[in-house]
């Protein structure tokens, strides 16, 4: 072994396994360990401290190790000021970039510490010295410019993992047990004091829904949520806004009614419902005109909540309101992720997926679907206060407006 470096690590690292997850890394990239010091917490909310020595067969692959290490909140145990290089080519990070993570991190750069901006997994961080004082921000490969400071090794950077005591901690840490089993009305009395507590607290709550929200009926329990306040902005696909219109036009959700099993001609209404909007101009041009007096995107409209809707290879139409430029849809997507405290998932797997991946490891979320390979997927996808909820989203969305929309009806 050629290269060394002494780290730290302090946390719940026994009863939530990290300890363990950090010593197969070392070894699964073929380094080596020595534990120097291990101290144990001697109460249950007690955190343990862990210092250990890594090596690896030289600095390039020591720098990957301990970038993988940090991930898990490792900490180099050395002061040093972090080194930067300039991106010599638009959308190309300079070669042993520090790839982030989506931990709260502080980078030691000209003297002093400094947080890092909208922390996000798989990106570079940029140093922008322009007055009146320096930032370190993410940016994501695509986004890099020829001349930016872009950071290189792991030498001056710290992470820190969200504490799984500080008064939330039912969403701490990522649940180790799906929530199938679990008396589904106490898990959506905490979901909903959640958001409470979010809102309370001045943060936005984000909802990622897919179209299963329209297929169940739920579409009045999301509307109700809407307008008493709980949803601030919504990230979906083309296919909830195109069925819900749908719905709200002619009754059906891809040609079926949602109150009975079938309809006239209903093979046509996904398209009708598309032209009809395309021919308004936009989803909002529609309201406004009286064409869509309903639904869920009528909700965001009138109670002025944006939403961000990104397509894919196989939607008709699509709506115009549609980024189809995926990369457009992204920084769309980052632009409404500010000041978000609390995210809700909804049958809505591929969309959740680039939500948790640009979204902070410290804003709780919940991950509600029928197949427990999607919940689990995405609740571990880079996240510490993540729980997955393992039911039908129809049922959810009627027991989370019955907990939080005084007076929504009872059937």
């Amino acid at each position: 072994m050629g290269a060394k470096e002494t780290v730290e690590v302090t946390g719940h690292l026994m009863d939530t396994g990290i300890l363990s997850r950090i010593l197969d890394d070392i070894r699964d990239y073929g380094g080596d360990y020595v534990l120097d010091q291990f101290e144990v917490g001697h109460e249950t909310h007690d955190p343990s401290s862990a210092r250990i020595t890594v090596e690896a067969d030289d600095d390039e692959s020591l720098q990957r190790l301990l970038m993988r290490l940090q991930t898990r909140g490792v900490n180099p145990m050395s002061l040093a000021e972090a080194s930067t290089c300039p991106a010599e080519r638009d959308g190309v990070l300079p070669d042993g970039f520090y790839a982030t993570t989506n931990l709260d991190t502080r980078v030691h750069i000209d003297g002093a510490w400094h947080d890092v901006e909208n922390p996000e997994m798989d990106c570079g961080l940029v140093v922008d010295p322009s007055p009146p004082a320096l930032r370190v921000r993410t940016v994501p490969m695509t986004d890099v410019r020829t001349g930016m400071r872009v950071v290189v090794g792991t030498a001056g950077i710290k992470v820190s993992v969200p504490d799984r005591d500080d008064g939330v901690d039912r969403f701490a840490t990522v649940e180790a047990e799906l929530a199938g089993e679990r008396p589904q009305a106490v898990l959506v009395r905490q979901v909903a004091d959640g958001m409470r507590q979010a809102r309370a607290d001045g943060k936005r709550l984000l909802w990622v829904v897919g179209p299963g929200v329209v297929h169940t009926g739920a579409v009045p329990a999301l509307v109700a949520l809407v307008r008493a306040g709980f949803v601030d902005v919504l990230f979906a696909g083309n296919a909830l806004a195109t069925r819900d219109i749908e719905t709200a036009l002619y009754g059906t959700s891809i040609g079926v009614e949602v109150s009975t099993q079938g309809g006239e001609h209903g093979h046509e209404h996904r398209v009708r419902a598309l032209n009809t909007i395309r021919k308004a101009g936009s989803i909002e041009a529609a309201v406004a005109e009286g064409t869509l007096t309903s639904g869920i995107m009528h909700a965001l409209v009138t109670d002025r909540k944006p939403f961000v809707l990104v397509g894919s290879v196989r939607d008709d139409g699509p709506l115009p309101d549609v980024h189809t430029d995926v990369l457009a849809g992204q920084r769309a997507m980052r632009a409404e992720i500010r000041d978000v405290g609390y995210c809700l998932m909804l049958a809505a797997q591929l969309h959740a997926i680039a939500t948790v991946s640009i979204l902070p490891a410290s804003v709780p979320l919940v991950c509600v679907d029928l197949d427990p390979a999607t919940v689990t997927r995405i609740v571990d996808r880079g996240t510490s206060r993540g729980r997955g909820i393992v039911t039908d989203v129809g049922l959810f969305l009627e027991q989370l407006a019955l907990e939080l929309v005084p007076g929504y009806p009872r059937d």
